[in-house]
């Protein structure tokens, strides 16, 4: 939709303004919310969730928060700090005994 178009455009420019990089931006589809909510004098029950991988520093959360609780559009933001996962150096490769491949091990 357009709409939802517009909204995703106006929240990742507000992101990469504040110095945000985003990695990824998914779709999880429109569905029932589990609970009414009322936001901006309407009354919801469907939503479209949205997910947005980004790296950014902490301090952007907050100004996020405020941006995204006065737009008419969003419903209810979230922020959530997953651990970056290190990546680990190549040990070389590894030795495979191939005759316990093949031959099937006798219980």
């Amino acid at each position: 939709k357009p709409e939802t178009a517009a909204v995703l455009k106006r929240t990742v420019e507000a992101l990469m303004e504040r110095g945000a990089v985003v990695r990824n931006l998914e779709n999880l589809g429109e569905r029932s919310l589990p609970y009414k909510i009322s936001k901006h004098k309407e009354r919801h029950r469907r939503g479209g969730y949205f997910l947005i991988d980004l790296e950014g520093p902490p301090s952007i959360v907050s100004t996020m928060m405020d941006h995204l609780g006065r737009d008419i559009d969003v419903i209810r933001p979230t922020f959530i700090k997953y651990p970056v996962s290190k990546t680990e150096e190549c040990t070389g490769i590894i030795p495979v005994n191939y005759e316990d491949k093949l031959i099937a091990k006798k219980k």
